[in-house]
């Protein structure tokens, strides 16, 4: 599923089951339109919570963990926009017969709906505000769960169309209660539940300003596939926080797993000036569905920065069939190259992969594309891209300029936040 089909086919579902409720001579007036937007917004605040479970099934659902994230972000964006509508205009008539699920007096009627538009656009502003330090927004955006209930509040005590035992109640319903059991879940039961496994870091590698771990299960490890990631928590003080990485290397006999990480960011410049030899880790994980097209007659696989690790699993995953029609493009800073060109260009070349360093600027990648275009068939070349937004914004005009297919780009979103 994509973004839209959850947004769009959320919002039809849920006019349709309303539209059932009232007077057809009613549908075309702002009330009408004010009841459906609140109740999508209900609707998308419900996904929203039941999208951050983390539960393996959603993220089957949706292609990978990162899309979760997409489609969890936007849920929230326009929760917000249909809510500020519903706020402003009334969403009840007289010919409506109305009633309240939940009967509340009327100054908690009126406190629990501005409340949960308080709750809503705090939720919002929370999730999106970068500035705010990691290991703070983390614990305020807990409270997304526990918000989540006031908004439900609002909806049960409020006069409307609506009741538990029509298509609108049931719909409405059956989301809330599949949102809270997410954000119960999330909030109380995850840490438990979601644990792939303990390890213990057994090398540790700093150059300049990024960091190479390997860590080893005590006990049995967790299967995976080359590309996935996981949530890494050190068991230390100050690096508690699950952070997303993606595991650079491939599945081996010991459960061994590597991680290349880049401090840009306060949790990760802290890992890299305290993490030793030793020391214990939780891993959440497997995640993602960042898998490698093995039937493609030609493919480019471009890396940008620490997005490089899916491909360095890749290079090591024995199982993963023939190399020979693998190109690598490494596109890194120079001044921060990490890891180094001459490392990764040995690992290519030990498989067989055509490797392309393009440091600074796109002129080789884009030389490669339009060679490789040149080469095969446009329409044969199976693109995999990891990497900051901007380069894959210019990987994209690339392919177009060479003919090949946006269906052909098979990429990760790179940011969670």
């Amino acid at each position: 599923m994509k973004t839209w089909h959850t947004l769009v086919g959320t919002l039809l579902i849920t006019t349709f089951a309303l539209l059932l409720e009232i007077p057809r001579s009613s549908w075309l007036t702002s009330a009408t339109l004010s009841l459906i937007l609140g109740s999508t917004a209900l609707a998308y605040m419900a996904l929203s919570c039941l999208l951050g479970s983390r539960w393996g099934w959603v993220e089957r659902l949706f292609g990978g963990l990162d899309r979760v994230y997409e489609v969890h972000k936007w849920l929230g964006i326009w929760a917000l926009a249909f809510a500020s509508y519903h706020l402003v205009f009334k969403a009840n008539l007289d010919e409506w017969n109305s009633v309240p699920i939940l009967e509340l007096s009327k100054y908690w009627t009126r406190l629990v709906r501005q409340l949960s538009y308080v709750a809503l656009g705090l939720i919002v502003l929370l999730a999106l505000n970068r500035n705010i330090p990691y290991s703070q927004w983390r614990w305020w955006h807990k409270l997304s769960g526990p918000l989540f209930v006031i908004v439900i509040l609002h909806w049960l005590s409020f006069k409307s169309p609506i009741a538990l035992d029509n298509p609108a109640g049931l719909w409405l319903g059956a989301l809330c209660l599949l949102g809270v059991l997410g954000a119960l879940y999330k909030l109380l039961l995850y840490p438990f539940l979601a644990k792939a496994g303990e390890y213990q870091v057994t090398a540790v590698r700093v150059e300049k300003n990024s960091l190479h771990l390997e860590l080893i299960p005590q006990g049995r490890g967790f299967a995976f596939q080359a590309g996935q990631f996981a949530f890494l928590s050190m068991q230390e003080k100050g690096l508690r926080e699950p952070h997303p990485f993606t595991i650079a290397s491939a599945q081996t006999h010991d459960g061994r797993i590597e991680f290349v990480i880049r401090a840009l960011g306060d949790y990760t410049q802290r890992l890299r000036q305290q993490v030793k030899v030793g020391m214990r880790a939780d891993l959440y994980a497997p995640h993602g569905r960042f898998k490698r097209p093995l039937q493609a007659p030609r493919e480019i696989w471009i890396g940008g920065g620490v997005g490089i690790s899916p491909f360095i699993a890749w290079l090591q995953d024995a199982s993963a069939g023939q190399f020979d029609k693998a190109t690598l493009v490494y596109c890194y800073n120079p001044s921060r190259a990490f890891p180094s060109v001459d490392s990764l260009q040995g690992m290519a070349q030990a498989r067989g992969v055509q490797f392309v360093a393009n440091g600074g600027g796109t002129e080789a990648l884009a030389q490669t594309l339009k060679r490789s275009a040149a080469e095969t068939d446009p329409q044969q070349i199976q693109v995999s891209f990891c990497g900051p937004k901007g380069l894959l914004g210019r990987v994209r005009e690339l392919l177009d300029e060479c003919r090949i297919p946006q269906a052909n780009l098979h990429y990760e979103f790179f940011e969670f936040r």
